[in-house]
């Protein structure tokens, strides 16, 4: 099915501004923060990241849909965006595995979305004035600009929005080590996507997803070897009861490593604040230093929110001794962070991006590498203690 809709749609910005376009998707009323996506492939796994819940995403790329949706590539059990915007759908999809277009995928799902908006007009706004809330209206919601404005302005803020309890699972589950198993891991489904576990799991690692709402008791029940924070959606300044948990699991000796979300809440319970960025980073092109390799990698991101930590200092904390390990070449906001002890020994890590890069790029995926190293070195250590 092509888009022939021409039923009119309208997106309205906080501060005013609309853009006039045309329903795509589900139609009717969504609201949401508007963002925006710089990546050019990949659209089925950003609309299935749990890291989007409660935002509109807009599309950088004009052309969108070419590869229409497929049965593989979700990265959960559903769409998380709040609404979907587009410059140039697709007239028919175009790829051996697709099972359907992309609007009949946001349609059956409820997604209010819009096409055929200067979607360069609105990102550079969004640039220039930072990330604010947005709604998108056809069919019957339409109404006076004045009502959908007020619309707009009464949806929440996404600083100081606690969603990752809304996107966890509820129940435990484990995602089985391929080949053989070298160690266990409790990790906190923050908003998890599917390929992290996956990722672990190839390295000879038994993967115990837990809800969000887990207890240290809980975490110690699966007996784990390390501890592992996923991704997630909403203001790290929230997730209080997973900071106490993550202070006390590091109190305990185990190993950590945290992606996104998780490196924002390692900023916390290291003792440093989070901030939100003006406009975020998100998309599949975003230069980081790695300091520990001096390497340079492409990566994928997906956040609204920032550590705030020194970038040239190591800061001594109850744990050990904390240092920004990861550098963004843009902006210079902190993309990863690293504990040692004092001899020097690494006790955990974390990155502010996405190393299981479904969609790519693939430049960071030995960073699971570097948690099945900490793991080694941490249990063999231990079993020297031991004995």
């Amino acid at each position: 099915m092509s888009h022939h809709t021409t039923t009119p749609a309208v997106l309205v910005l906080e501060d005013g501004r609309t853009f006039a376009g045309t329903a795509y998707g589900a139609v009717g009323a969504t609201v949401g923060e508007a963002v925006f996506s710089t990546g050019m492939t990949g659209y089925q796994e950003t609309l299935t990241d749990p890291s989007y819940r409660g935002q509109v995403v807009v599309m950088t790329s004009p052309h969108v849909g070419n590869t229409g949706w497929n049965d593989e590539d979700d990265e959960s059990s559903r769409i998380h965006v709040a609404g979907y915007v587009l410059r140039d759908p697709a007239i028919r999809p175009s790829s051996w595995r697709s099972r359907r277009s992309l609007e009949e995928e946001l349609a059956a799902q409820g997604i209010v979305s819009i096409a055929g908006i200067d979607t360069r007009a609105l990102t550079r706004h969004l640039r220039e004035r930072g990330a604010m809330r947005v709604g998108i209206f056809s069919g019957e919601a339409l109404a006076d600009e004045a009502t959908l404005l007020e619309r707009v302005q009464a949806a929440p803020e996404m600083a100081g929005s606690a969603l990752a309890t809304q996107v966890s699972t509820t129940e435990p589950y484990v995602v089985e080590a391929k080949g053989d198993k070298r160690f266990t891991v409790a990790a906190i489904d923050l908003g998890i996507k599917t390929m992290t576990p996956k990722r672990l799991a190839e390295r000879g690692i038994e993967v115990h997803v837990l809800p969000a709402t887990s207890t240290f008791e809980q975490v110690m029940a699966v007996g784990p070897d390390g501890l592992f924070f996923s991704n997630g959606p909403g203001d790290p300044a929230t997730a209080g009861d997973q900071v106490a948990l993550l202070q006390e699991s590091l109190r305990a000796g185990l190993p950590y490593f945290g992606i996104c979300f998780g490196n924002q809440l390692f900023g916390r319970a290291l003792g440093f604040g989070t901030y939100k960025l003006k406009y975020g980073h998100r998309g599949i092109n975003q230069p980081v230093f790695d300091r520990t390799t001096n390497k340079v990698e492409v990566t994928a991101h997906n956040h609204g929110f920032a550590v705030d930590a020194p970038l040239d200092e190591v800061t001594q904390t109850p744990f050990g001794a904390a240092a920004v390990s990861h550098v963004c070449l843009n902006d210079d906001v902190v993309e990863g962070l690293e504990l040692r002890s004092a001899a020097g020994q690494l006790l955990a890590f974390s990155v502010q991006y996405h190393p299981e890069a479904a969609a790519g790029p693939h430049d960071a995926a030995y960073l699971f590498d570097r948690f099945v190293d900490l793991l080694e070195t941490t249990t063999a250590t231990t079993k020297e203690t031991q004995a």
